[in-house]
């Protein structure tokens, strides 16, 4: 019988055991490799749904970013609006004081003089030829529809209740007697006021074909002191 030769017999086998070893490191790597994938992967998804979520997050905090600032828009623009009115009404109530005489006035304006007529001829009426309350009226009149803000007959301011009574050669004005010539002062734009009584067949054409002396002149600094107890 032949007797084994023992190196023959170990090369085999550490051959064998090297492969398996080499075997099993590679399978271990590939599955490790397959984990470490996966796991990157789960990852990858965990971090694009948190995204997709604060996209999503970032679009209603927009809109209710937006719908804040069209309230706070509709907020300005009612403030706005409540300004203008409280303005509006401030103007009128200071426009109304003028009217009262409550305050005083200052600005540019219109001085009318009105005058008796003198080419008087020898059998004439003299009443025709003097200036009465219906002219001073006309006149006044007349510069406060054509935007007057305060009126005054020599230097006596008018008022909303302000009473004119004709008395001879003189007028009375709430209580207080007025000689001719007649000064009419008027604060106000002096272009408009002078244009409206200027106009054809107007007051100053009416006056003066009734023997009234009419004279303007602009002012470009007329001061009114307010309405003692008035």
């Amino acid at each position: 019988m032949r007797k084994i030769n023992g190196k023959r017999v170990v090369l085999p086998l550490v051959c064998v055991v090297l492969g398996f070893m080499i075997a099993f490191s590679y399978n271990l790597t590939k599955e490790g490799e397959g984990a470490g994938k996966d796991k990157a992967w789960d990852q990858e998804y965990e971090l694009r749904q948190q995204l997709i979520e604060q996209e999503k997050q970032n679009r209603e905090l927009q809109k209710e970013l937006l719908q804040k600032q069209e309230n706070v828009s509709q907020i300005e623009k009612d403030l706005a609006q409540e300004k203008q009115l409280f303005f509006n009404l401030a103007k009128e109530t200071e426009k109304y004081r003028m009217f009262l005489g409550k305050v005083k006035v200052k600005g540019s304006g219109l001085q009318v003089t009105l005058e008796d007529g003198t080419d008087m001829e020898s059998e004439a009426n003299v009443n025709n030829y003097l200036v009465h309350e219906q002219h001073v009226f006309k006149v006044v009149n007349e510069l406060y529809i054509s935007g007057a803000e305060a009126v005054a007959i020599n230097g006596q301011r008018l008022n909303h209740d302000s009473y004119i009574i004709c008395n001879g050669p003189v007028i009375t004005i709430d209580g207080h007697q007025h000689p001719a010539p007649f000064i009419i002062s008027a604060i106000g734009d002096p272009e408009v006021l002078g244009a409206s009584l200027d106009l054809p067949g107007g007051i100053k054409e009416q006056l003066v074909n009734e023997n009234i002396i009419f004279t303007v002149e602009k002012q470009k600094n007329i001061i009114f002191d307010p309405i003692i107890g008035g």
